[in-house]
């Protein structure tokens, strides 16, 4: 097929981090995305876990390391290694469960002491199929993500809708941030300044370039 790589030839490998608490459905949206597959029996994640998934933008392979972990208090003591080199980060709550939205904002001030200022985040509303449960509005979600200058997305791991758009949105931004560094670092010799294969991306840029809202819900 036309284009094609192995999946150990990339041009760019970002580190995404999923974050919230225990029992939105992180893990399933890792599973969805990367192999397609929904458990509804999935257990509680213990310690982290990875997968990985290769996407074409702009005619680049970008490979996405995406890492999951325990929402318990117990495994908080992992935080630090966890996020390192992290340059995208999914902020996961249950649409369905108001205390996991009330959570988001202590997640995001942890993701913040840990990580590079530019750090592309979306803010995930998930089990989006459960509408006649629904406890947090999709107006409340998008009006914190805007406040907290995020992007902002409602899916579903369980029928998969907008699994795939959320994190190629994710990986789209971050792309569009190192590629515009690239540039601006000159035109004579930029290609020098681009960063090997597979070497892994630290995202430093005008935060401005986030400061806006991503896709709906719809």
């Amino acid at each position: 097929m036309a284009g094609y790589k192995p999946d150990d030839d990339y041009d760019y490998l970002f580190k995404l981090v999923l974050i919230g608490d225990s029992g939105v459905g992180k893990s399933n949206l890792l599973s969805r995305f990367t192999r397609n597959e929904f458990n509804l029996e999935s257990k509680s994640t213990i310690g982290v876990e990875f997968a990985t998934k290769s996407l074409n933008i702009d005619g680049k392979v970008v490979k996405a390391q995406i890492w999951d972990t325990a929402g318990q208090e117990r495994y908080r003591a992992i935080t630090s290694a966890y996020y390192r080199g992290a340059v995208g980060a999914l902020l996961v709550y249950d649409v369905t469960r108001h205390a996991t939205f009330g959570n988001v904002g202590r997640w995001l001030r942890e993701l913040r002491e840990h990580t590079d200022p530019n750090i592309v985040v979306m803010l995930i509303g998930n089990k989006s199929d459960l509408r006649h449960l629904v406890a947090v509005s999709t107006e409340d979600g998008k009006a914190f993500a805007e406040k907290e200058s995020l992007y902002f997305m409602e899916t579903s791991a369980l029928d998969a809708t907008n699994v795939e758009n959320a994190f190629s949105e994710v990986l789209s931004q971050i792309y569009k941030i190192v590629s515009k560094r690239a540039v601006e670092a000159g035109s004579d010799g930029a290609a020098s300044t681009l960063p090997s294969k597979g070497e892994t991306i630290n995202v430093k840029e005008d935060a401005s370039v986030l400061k806006r809202i991503g896709c709906c819900s719809s």
